[in-house]
């Protein structure tokens, strides 16, 4: 058996240790923990939809509708007509015949990859790609083959040296520790040309990026044809729980026979499919979030630079501040807090050796005189000696 002790003290030593923050309120740019308010920037609500109160209400709605829970599984009695409707609207969103809802990207993940990427075939995968596509590929079976990030042409030669069979290629659609966008449009013509799939999870792109917040593909003009499988959260833009997939009506149809990340599970409290319906509502009539958000980001990558902080390319709210060593991103996260100013370090295995970070996340609901603060606090711990920001060399 393994010794955990000894394995947990020795995380500790090499400074990837992962300890729970509880939260005491609701969730916001502003949050309570320990007694004490912190401004935040690392949440994944990039609408600001968390606590916005008509979703509040729509779900405080529900559960008077349907109760607190589905009580069974989709394909028993748990499939509600407030489940229904949202799946309905979501395929109108991202302009697809179908969505299935699945309990969270995760599952959505493995249940696609279960069920298209069986054994024998091989899934070729962007190396900066979220856990759940990796581990996905590597649960079906399936043999997994990585690509250098964002490099077609590498993904070009490793689908011409493999023999013919069976491929899918699978990528995120904005890459959750570096904040870019995956070259979709050229993976989609790398992936034609080989007669494979290419399933993207846009979980940090919908409702973000691309006309109408409807994504990485809508920005690049992509359709179903080009990309047949379609991965969505709701726990980000959306700011509620759960996942989808979106595809055509034999992708949908198949999942839910197959699928048993789907079938084998309790659905969802309906009440929050009402409540995401709502928080949906607002994604895609509220542009002015997604315009608030652009106009943050810039703002922080024009003071970071003036700073002369280090900040790989990215235009979403995923604002990578590369330190290299782990303890060191560690420091710097707490003397932030020490500030008032709650961001994450991310550390290895999360990111590769060498590039532990910090997560810097904006959302709709923050302003431009959190920005500056955030600012004046990097300048403060950056130039006082406090905390050393160094950049590797991969990132220059």
């Amino acid at each position: 058996m393994k010794d955990l002790s000894a394995a947990l003290g020795e995380r500790k030593a090499r400074g990837l240790y992962r300890s729970r923050q509880v939260v005491d309120g609701p969730q916001g740019v502003k949050v309570r923990m320990d007694g004490r308010e912190f401004l935040s920037f690392c949440s994944n609500d990039y609408l600001g939809l968390a606590n916005h109160p008509e979703v509040v209400a729509a779900f405080h709605a529900g559960l008077e509708a349907y109760g607190a829970g589905s009580g069974a599984a989709h394909l028993i009695s748990g499939h509600s007509t407030a489940h229904h409707a949202l799946e309905e609207e979501l395929a109108d969103f991202v302009q697809r015949p179908r969505a299935l809802l699945f309990s969270t990207g995760y599952m959505a993940n493995l249940g696609v990859l279960a069920v298209l990427a069986q054994r024998g075939a091989r899934v070729f995968e962007d190396r900066s790609n979220h856990a759940s596509l990796l581990d996905g590929a590597r649960l079906s079976g399936a043999r997994l083959v990585r690509y250098r990030h964002n490099d077609a042409a590498d993904l070009a030669q490793r689908l011409q040296a493999a023999p013919a069979g069976e491929t899918l290629v699978a990528t995120d659609g904005v890459f959750s520790m570096d904040g870019d966008l995956a070259p979709v449009a050229e993976l989609a013509d790398v992936a034609a040309r080989h007669a494979a799939w290419l399933m993207v999870d846009d979980a940090h792109g919908l409702g973000v990026v691309g006309p109408g917040g409807r994504g990485t593909l809508a920005q690049a003009g992509l359709d179903m044809t080009r990309v047949p499988v379609l991965v969505g959260t709701l726990g980000k833009a959306c700011g509620t729980f759960g996942a989808f997939v979106a595809g055509s009506d034999e992708l949908i149809e198949t999942l839910i026979q197959e699928a048993r990340t789907y079938i084998y599970t309790t659905a969802p409290p309906p009440a929050l499919a009402q409540a995401t319906r709502n928080a949906l509502r607002l994604v895609r009539e509220e542009d002015w979030r997604r315009e608030r958000l652009q106009v943050l980001v810039q703002r922080f990558r024009l003071g970071a630079a003036q700073l002369g902080l280090h900040l790989p390319e990215s235009a979403t709210p995923i604002q990578p501040l590369i330190i290299g060593d782990a303890a060191a991103a560690l420091h710097l996260s707490a003397a932030l807090r020490g500030r008032g100013i709650l961001i994450s370090a991310i550390r290895p295995p999360t990111v590769p050796p060498g590039s532990a970070r910090l997560r810097i996340t904006f959302s709709a609901a923050h302003n431009e005189e959190q920005v500056d603060r955030l600012l004046d606090v990097l300048d403060q711990l950056d130039t006082s000696g406090t905390v050393k920001v160094s950049v590797p060399d991969e990132y220059e």
